[in-house]
Parts: structure tokens; sequence; C-alpha cells
């Protein structure tokens, strides 16, 4: 039988990796995303699952802190979503996580390097195929000024190991392909399909997961909320496009490519506008019916309904 679980989902993701017991999971999966030079051989969870706060849909913070063997700092986290500022929030963990070890009569050189880790189920660097992209300050030749503040990237989408070659791919891709197959993959065939023990240990967490009516309506609760929230994102990224792409019409319209029929007409003007709209819905949704001309001869309140009757099938259109 199948997980069942995803470890996309914060809850699942924070518990996989950091559970007391289970280190070496997190060990496995930093040194995987970090590489053999700055191999780590014992970790540290500061903020260990403690469960929800319930104010609503709000939680106790769902990231991952946790200093390694070298006094080294690291923060991990899940994103289904790409929301707004992430780069920017990015850079703020890292910055705080690095400034927040001073203390008072502490000297520059004893900080130790703040590493921050975000896995993304979406694709926030479009010009970039790489599945793991690692930012540090480097000057444009490459030269590194500091390795003491980093922000690395797992972007999920970017993956192209299959099942069929996965044993010959890297660590970090294979733990791409655990994150992203997991809850579709039974125990037996994660056995066969990851050489390393700690994969079964991580999907042993999982499943641990689907036994405990407690932490399964907790992964059920967050689970929802993060497809609640990819939802509104969905919805309001739609309504953004329909008036960016109507409101650009409809300028276009003003000047003068509709021979002029707007110029200096309140009735006309609204008719433009609607009619600009109608055109956007039917690109998005595929219909070619009615056309331009035909829309022409439309009145105010036909338009209006027909108008309004394309954007509820815009609103519940299924998603991709």
């Amino acid at each position: 039988m199948p997980l069942g679980i995803s470890p996309l989902v914060d809850f699942a993701f924070k518990l996989m990796l950091s559970s007391h017991g289970h280190e070496r999971v997190t060990i496995h999966f930093l040194n995987a995303i970090l590489g053999d030079k700055t191999r780590i051989a014992s970790i540290e969870i500061q903020n260990p699952i403690v469960g929800p706060n319930f104010d609503g849909d709000k939680w106790l913070v769902l990231d991952i802190l946790a200093e390694d063997d070298r006094g080294r700092k690291f923060n991990i986290e899940m994103q289904t979503s790409i929301p707004a500022g992430l780069r920017q929030r990015l850079a703020f963990y890292d910055a705080r996580l690095y400034v927040e070890q001073m203390r008072e009569g502490d000297r520059y050189h004893e900080l130790r390097p703040a590493i921050v880790i975000c896995v993304l189920d979406k694709t926030l660097l479009k010009e970039s195929p790489r599945l793991h992209t690692d930012f540090r300050f480097r000057d444009e030749h490459g030269n590194v000024l500091t390795d003491d503040l980093q922000v690395h990237l797992l972007e999920l989408t970017k993956l192209t190991v299959t099942r069929e070659n996965l044993a010959e791919a890297t660590r970090e891709e294979q733990w791409a392909y655990f994150l992203s197959n997991a809850e579709t993959l039974t125990l037996e065939e994660i056995r066969e399909l990851f050489p390393e023990p700690e994969f079964v240990e991580a999907a042993g967490v999982l499943e641990v997961i689907k036994n405990t009516p407690e932490q399964m309506d907790n992964y059920i609760s967050r689970l929802k909320y993060q497809l609640d929230e990819v939802s509104r994102m969905e919805s309001a990224r739609i309504e953004a496009r329909i008036e960016a792409l109507s409101e650009g019409r409809l300028q276009g319209l003003m000047e003068g490519r509709t021979e002029g029929r707007l110029e200096g007409l309140e009735e006309g003007e609204k008719r433009g506008a609607l009619i600009g709209r109608i055109e956007t819905f039917q690109e998005i949704l595929g219909v070619a019916e009615p056309g331009h001309e035909e829309l022409s001869s439309y009145n105010l309140p036909q338009l209006n309904e027909l108008c309004e009757q394309l954007r509820q099938r815009v609103r519940v259109r299924p998603k991709d």
C-alpha cells in the first residue's frame, strides 16, 4: 500500500527532518544538498515540532532550525507556492540567522555560517534549468568574499530524473525524487529504489503520521491550508491577468483601433471595456463565439450578463 503521506506538506516535511531519534535523516539530507566538501557528522535540532497553535489556520513555525557539529546554523523550509517577497524573505532569514549569533563581547571571526535551504514545489528561477541553485557572496568573476551566508534552492519542478535512472542519480536528485513521489510509493518500493537506509527511515516517519490519529489530523489540516492557499493565489493571478489584459484592450480601443467608436462616448467606453473583458475570458477558456462583430451588436445589459457568465466559468474551471 502506498504511503499516502506527502513530504511536500510542511507538517510532514518538518516531522521527517526534525524528529528526535531520526537526526541521521536530516544529516543525510543536508549532506546531499551541501556536498561532501562540507560534510556534517552530527546535528542538533533547535526547534522540534510541538504541535499546532489553534488560531485559525496559523501554526507555530514549521521551518526547521538546526546547528551542526561545526556550529553552522541552518534554516530549512518547504514551499508549495511562491508568495510575494519570497526572495527577500529568504535573504532576511539568512541575515537574521547570522546576526542573531552575535552577543556582547563576541568577535566577528567567531560568527558561524548561516545557511538557508528552501525546497520549492513551484518554479522561482524561470531563467535557470538547474535543480539546485547555490547563492553566496561572490563577485562577477566567481571570487567568493565569504561562505558565511548561503541560500540554497531545490526546485522540484526541474527534476529530470525518472524511476528508471534513479540509481545513477546524485543524492540531491534522489532526495528531490523522494520528496516528489514518496506519497505514491510503498515501503517495499522505497527500499528497492533507494539503496541508502536514510530514505527508508524517512519513509518510516511519514508512515507514523498515517498511523497516529492526532498527527494525521494535523497533516490533513495543513494539507487543506496549503491547497486553499495555492487556490487563493491562483485566483488572484487570474484576476490580475484579466484586469491587465482588459485594460490593455481598452487602451488599444481608445487609441483608435475601433475606428473612433469610443471617442467621447460614455456608453461606448463601457461597452468597449466589457467587450475587452469578455474576449479575455474567451481566451482563457478557449471559447471563440460570439465573435467581436457579434459582441459589437450587443447592448450593455447583454454584455454585462455574458461577462458575468464567463467570469463564473473561469473561477470554477479545473486547475491544471
